[in-house]
């Protein structure tokens, strides 16, 4: 099985760039507090990694 990630928003997106809110809606994610499961990859890394200060992540296995 392909590892993958837990992630959750934890802050809002006031105030950010579209750029980041972008970035969070490719990830799944439209509410504060919401839970989405995301495949590991190259991409999904690079997204994460982008709005690392809006999320609290957690691997999988």
């Amino acid at each position: 099985m392909a590892k993958s990630f837990r992630v959750k928003l934890k802050k809002s997106l006031i105030g950010t760039t579209q750029k980041q809110r972008d970035a969070v809606r490719c990830l799944g994610l439209r509410k504060v507090n919401q839970e989405v499961v995301v495949k590991d990859s190259p991409a999904m890394r690079g997204q994460i990694f982008g709005v690392q200060h809006l999320l609290e992540v957690k691997v999988e296995n």
